[in-house]
């Protein structure tokens, strides 16, 4: 499939199919014709259109050398260095070759090609032998890495004479992983470690330019040259399969210029506003988009421009934005009676310490009215919420065709999942290819983006959190009273392609609540769809080592998990002819459902020479015949096999089997198991496997007259039947005891540090000294991806005097640390360590290890200091170059092998994972966990 994105077009592999940006290209349009009619500038701004007769100016060099190309597995180029196999911070010798498994002779050196004068650049080695290497290795041979450089001239405005300020670069690196800029005469003793930044290798849209600083300022009387380095990397999943052409990468750079100003700006392209129907909003969520182009500023107030009776907004909280940041500003809707004007116009105060008057930003919002429900006509609406409190966020949704009778009818709503690179904002494709059910509600969650991150972690969150949002809209308005849902609803699961693997994610993690589930042409997991046998870090990597940074993916890997699956419909959808997710994916799953047992409620829909999209995918009539059955039978809870199992490998992102729940692993990192076995005479038998707490619910074991959980008989008494749960814990080996601790302690937050991005509000990224500006640097890169990969909301913070102000006002969200391995800051916080890690005489320590090596950068998940359900990161380093490997370690992509803590060195820049030196998941209350840590 290509999805479209304007002008060019690239091969989203688990997209969809031809996506038109309808509604997105209504929104500009509309803003477009406000700035004419009213010469506003903040109705309508144009990011790049800095450059102007009497401004600096930068011109890139079209002529590309390329280096290339070398074997990697996906997502590796974050353990390796960006530039491998090169240093560039060295001169570089452009005659040199280097060692390369794909080329004839083993060697690689440099060549060249043209980009075109809007920046495309296309990248392909037509001297390899793909042919030879994909017959024994598949598509994994396919996987690339190289090494691109360019030249990039900065001009000074005419007649400056030393007088114009240092411009900052916007950067759009679409389709490549990292670029980083470095002065032309590199190689000296001073000069500082590259800043990597990442591009936005998913092509999403509406995704702003990066902001970067120019290493070294430019000349105001002349030109000044600079070497540009893109990290580029093929995946298969990203680009698709060539067929019988060479893979090529399809990479577009576009870089302009601003000069820096106190100031700040709109950005409409970020605006979240919902639909109206019959002039009341969908949702009580709003944002605006807001850029510094420079100086501290903070969001104060938000009034509307003209008096609307019955309807108003209010400024959730301040919000501060930093130099060159983005945010999201969230305003709530209060509403009271019908608005119907067609555009609604919002002022925003904003002040900086800097500045001894505050700006005010005017910003025009088209609205899109709906007219009134009625039985012949009803369309999909787009609704809005605050995803972890303060985030505004889209989903889409079509109400039932018929009202209920007094709530009788309603049925469970039908949450279907698109493919990845499918913007349900522009494309109403994914609820296009639904039916709509008499009394069911469709509802389509943005996934965060198009992308997400593949409907786990907050991909995941977000998905039930819009329907949750859909039962609280419904309820606040009588009118739609008769399309009402139930709050905690029970959904029937669907999606194709990356959201068909989303289905059966949510399903497996969440069964109790999942009534049936079709998925459509969905992957098993990453490493089955593309395997990791061509990583370069395997070829030195200890495997226990390997072992420990792998399990990180096992929260992921849906056949681990089916069998939490075996009383639940299922009809899985796949054509035969799919070249994109092979369907031999949809046979195993069913193949391994069947192996936990073999009666499982489980049937296969493969559509002979159909490709991987197809218009009656999800709409044919034996879809609608399972959802009919499903549906009516919705009330009822699945039959319950006599032998099932629950198998779990985070417990906090795990919800419970006919009501049995894991609360906690015995050796976290590793799977949990328990298994319910009802036997004759009214007993039940229990059997757990790496479980350390579990609870059920009372009535999960009504009219049971015995239990034995592994070697321990217990006693029902009438006690605990007439409890709503009931929680046991391990009392010695295979021993059990029912515990009277507080059912509300929190389950196990992580095994990996992707569980970061899951948080409870808006991130707090500190940075501990606030004089390094390498460190700000990085929490501005880290929040900008945040962004474009997750829309993810971030507050950066100077100081660890200012941290400690901000946790006295109270701080629920997830926080991220970064500093040196030796500040005293770093100290203070280390003073009463809660994990392994502690500070010994300015260095990091862990068990009898300390490390003071140059080029190390560690990562390490910690408690919250006043959040439970919440976590810290610290992202640490020794030097410069250490936190730069840090940093691209931050796992804003799936499939990025990062345990609980992982430590990193300068080997890895050669060696990928390799060069790890520490690694481990944390053990029960965070404490050392012997059987998955691995030390150097």
């Amino acid at each position: 499939m290509r999805v479209g994105t304007g002008v060019r077009t690239t091969h989203r592999h688990f997209g969809g199919q031809n996506v038109y940006r309808v509604a997105y290209l209504y929104r500009l349009s509309v803003l477009l014709l406000l700035s004419l009619l009213t010469g506003s500038t903040s109705a309508m701004q144009a990011p790049l259109s800095h450059s102007t007769a009497r401004s600096w100016r930068a011109e890139l060099t079209q002529s590309w050398d390329v280096l290339g190309p070398f074997p990697i597995h996906a997502r590796e180029q974050h353990f390796l260095s960006p530039s491998f196999p090169i240093n560039v911070a060295e001169p570089i010798n452009f005659t040199s070759t280097w060692p390369s498994a794909y080329a004839d002779n083993g060697r690689v050196g440099w060549t060249k090609t043209q980009a075109s004068p809007q920046g495309d650049l296309s990248i392909s080695f037509r001297n390899i032998r793909w042919t030879d290497l994909r017959a024994t290795e598949g598509w994994a041979a396919l996987q690339h890495h190289a090494v691109l450089h360019t030249n990039l001239t900065i001009y000074p405005p005419p007649g400056a004479n030393g007088a114009s300020p240092a411009p900052r670069l916007l950067v759009q690196l679409i389709q490549g992983s990292y670029i980083t800029i470095v002065p032309a005469s590199v190689g000296s003793v001073s000069s500082s470690p590259p800043e990597w930044h990442a591009g936005n290798i998913y092509e999403m849209e509406r995704t702003l330019p990066r902001a970067i600083e120019l290493p070294t300022p430019p000349s105001s009387t002349g030109p000044t040259t600079y070497h540009v380095f893109v990290s580029g990397d093929y995946e298969i999943r990203l680009f698709g399969d060539p067929k019988r052409n060479a893979p090529t990468q399809s990479i577009k750079l576009t870089i302009d210029v601003e000069e820096p100003s106190d100031s700040a700006v709109l950005e409409p392209t970020q605006d979240v506003l919902c639909d109206f129907l019959d002039g009341f909003a969908f949702g009580d969520a709003l944002g605006l988009g807001v850029r510094s182009r420079g100086g501290w500023w903070t969001v104060s107030d938000a009034v509307l421009a003209s008096k609307s009776d019955g309807f108003d907004v209010e400024l959730l909280r301040n919000t501060t934005i930093a130099p060159s940041q983005t945010r999201i500003v969230p305003l709530h809707i209060v509403q009271t009676a019908p608005f119907r004007k067609s555009t609604l116009t919002i002022k925003l105060t904003l002040s900086s310490e800097t500045q001894t008057k505050p700006l005010t930003l005017s910003a025009s919002l088209p609205v899109k009215h709906l007219p009134a429900w009625s039985t012949n006509n009803l369309s999909a609406i787009m609704g809005s919420y605050f995803y972890a409190q303060e985030m505004p966020t889209l989903f889409v949704a079509f109400p039932p065709l018929l009202d209920n009778i007094k709530n009788q009818n309603s049925q469970p709503p039908i949450l279907c999942l698109h493919g990845a690179g499918v913007d349900i904002v522009s494309s109403s494709m994914m609820i296009d290819s639904l039916a709509p059910q008499q009394h069911s509600w469709l509802v389509t969650p943005s996934g965060r983006t198009p992308w997400g991150l593949d409907w786990h972690g907050p991909s995941a969150k977000e998905a039930w959190n819009s329907v949750d949002a859909l039962v609280t809209i419904v309820a606040a308005n009588p009118a739609w009273h008769a399309r009402q849902l139930t709050a905690g609803t029970p959904v029937v699961l669907m999606g194709h392609s990356n959201g068909g693997q989303g289905a059966w994610y949510l399903a497996s993690r969440f069964p109790d609540r999942v009534r049936g589930v079709i998925p459509a042409a969905a992957y098993v997991k990453s490493q089955a769809y593309v395997s990791l046998s061509m990583s370069r870090s395997g070829h030195f990597i200890d495997p226990a080592a390997r072992a420990i940074l792998e399990s990180s993916l096992t929260p992921d890997d849906n056949d681990l998990f089916l069998s939490n699956l075996v009383d639940t419909p299922v009809l899985a959808i796949h054509g035969g002819n799919d070249d994109n997710v092979p369907v031999w994916h949809s046979r195993e799953y069913l193949s391994v459902l069947q192996t936990w047992n073999p009666d499982a409620n489980v049937t296969f829909r493969e559509d002979a020479r159909q490709p991987h999209w197809y218009p009656s995918v999800l709409k044919n009539a034996q879809v609608q015949a399972v959802l009919d059955n499903i549906l009516q039978a919705s009330t009822q809870r699945h039959p319950r096999s006599k032998i099932f199992t629950l198998t779990v490998a985070v417990p906090s992102e795990s919800g419970s089997l006919h009501g049995w729940k894991i609360e906690r692993l015995s050796v976290p990192g590793r799977l949990g198991r328990l298994t319910v076995h009802t036997l004759a005479d009214n007993q039940l038998r229990i059997v757990t496997s790496n479980v350390d707490r579990f609870s059920v619910l009372g009535d999960a074991w009504e009219g049971f007259a015995s239990l034995q959980v592994d070697n321990s008989a217990l006693e029902i008494s009438p006690e605990l039947l007439n409890s709503d749960v009931v929680t046991f814990e391990s009392d010695g080996r295979r021993a059990w005891k029912i515990s009277a601790q507080n059912l509300k302690a929190p389950s196990q937050v992580s095994a990996r540090i992707q569980s970061f991005l899951s948080t409870t509000a808006p991130f707090r990224l500190i940075v501990l000294d606030n004089t390094s500006s390498r460190d700000t640097s990085l929490a501005l890169r880290i929040a900008h991806d945040l962004n474009v990969y997750h829309r993810l909301d971030a507050e950066i913070i100077l100081g660890y005097e200012a941290f400690q102000d901000q946790l006295a006002s109270g701080i629920t969200g997830n926080i991220l640390i970064i500093g040196d391995a030796a500040s005293p800051a770093l100290a203070k916080l280390l003073e009463n360590p809660q994990t392994s890690f502690r500070a010994e005489n300015n260095r990091l320590a862990i068990r009898d290890a300390t490390f003071d090596e140059a080029g190390l950068g560690i990562l390490f998940l910690h408690p919250h200091p006043q959040n439970a359900d919440a976590q810290m990161l610290f992202l640490l380093s020794t030097d410069a170059s250490g936190l730069e490997r840090a940093g691209r370690l931050f796992p804003i992509r799936t499939g990025v092998t990062v345990p609980d803590w992982v430590i990193t060195s300068s080997r890895a820049d050669q060696v990928g994972a390799a060069g790890v030196v520490g690694a481990g998941v944390w053990g029960t209350g965070w404490g050392w966990n012997e059987a998955m840590s691995w030390l150097y």
